[in-house]
């Protein structure tokens, strides 16, 4: 089986790494030269978008939102048209479940089967290849490449037909952000009253409270570490995507505006690639502060 992957970002370029570790044969294609460059060093070939559709079994995309996969794929000489029926088409970037319904829709035409499997874990589960698979598409399409899927992640969950993966990435982004902004409040917290956020952080990772956000974010907080592993600015992008997809079948998401303003404020200081636990700047700035300094 011969893999194409377009797309090799902050994630992209991780996970198609532990692809080849897996054995995979792959061909790879992104706009940055010396993303493809390190991957090539690794085993893959580089290839231009045309090719990969022509030679690949399946092809896969990590990209940055709904325009580029559309772009990618069914633009003028497109992915698409030089797949064969038959082939595959595996979308892991985060995009609004609307448009992963429309790509299907114009590939189903060509006989071309497609997954929505959009991922959790951020960089460092990209590195070491335990990232969080939610998948959309036929049962028999995603049991033929659950194993694909599970080279690069530890957990790969068919959540029902195509846009139900990104419809679960989009509940799972609400939770991370409504997660960093509540950890943000609560250091804060403790900074302004006298105690070390470090011990509080501490003291309830242990319990209820605990969470993999909280492992991963309170020490970047604490030590004001901006290096991304998902940035502001794609949070953004993921947030505006469940707030449309929430306008559109009409469920209430007061908390995931409520942090998206706060996102779009730090942009707008110029922070938007930065790390999306430097939320704790905009606290930080309000209660003239700076947590665990």
């Amino acid at each position: 089986m011969k893999i194409g992957l377009i797309g090799l970002g902050i994630m992209g370029k991780p996970m198609a790494k532990n692809l080849l570790k897996a054995g995979y044969q792959l061909a790879v294609n992104d706009r940055n030269e010396a993303s493809v460059a390190e991957v090539v060093a690794a085993g893959a070939a580089a290839a231009t978008q045309a090719e990969i559709g022509g030679t690949c079994d399946v092809v896969l995309t990590m990209l940055p939102n709904s325009p580029q996969v559309r772009e990618v794929m069914l633009g003028e000489d497109g992915v698409a048209a030089h797949m064969r029926p038959g082939s595959v088409f595996i979308d892991m970037s985060s995009i609004n479940p609307v448009a992963s319904k429309e790509i299907a829709a114009v590939l189903e035409a060509k006989g071309i089967d497609m997954l929505d499997a959009p991922v959790s874990g951020g960089e460092p589960k990209a590195v070491d290849g335990t990232l969080s698979f939610m998948v959309g598409g036929k049962q028999e399409v995603f049991d033929k490449f659950k194993d694909l899927l599970g080279a690069m992640g530890a957990s790969v969950v068919r959540c029902g037909e195509v846009g139900a993966g990104n419809t679960t990435k989009l509940a799972n982004q609400i939770i991370v952000a409504c997660n960093i902004q509540a950890l943000a409040e609560a250091l804060t917290l403790a900074q302004k009253a006298g105690v070390d956020p470090q011990l509080v952080f501490e003291a309830i990772r242990g319990g209820l409270a605990g969470s993999t956000v909280m492992n991963a974010k309170a020490p970047m907080m604490i030590a004001g570490d901006e290096k991304p592993g998902f940035k502001i600015d794609l949070h953004i992008k993921d947030l505006n995507n469940a707030l449309d997809c929430a306008h559109a079948v009409g469920a209430p998401v007061p908390m995931t505006a409520g942090v998206q303003e706060v996102l779009q404020w730090l942009h707008s200081q110029g922070e938007g690639q930065h790390d999306h636990s430097c939320i704790a700047h905009y606290y930080e700035k309000l209660a003239d502060i700076q947590i665990g300094r």
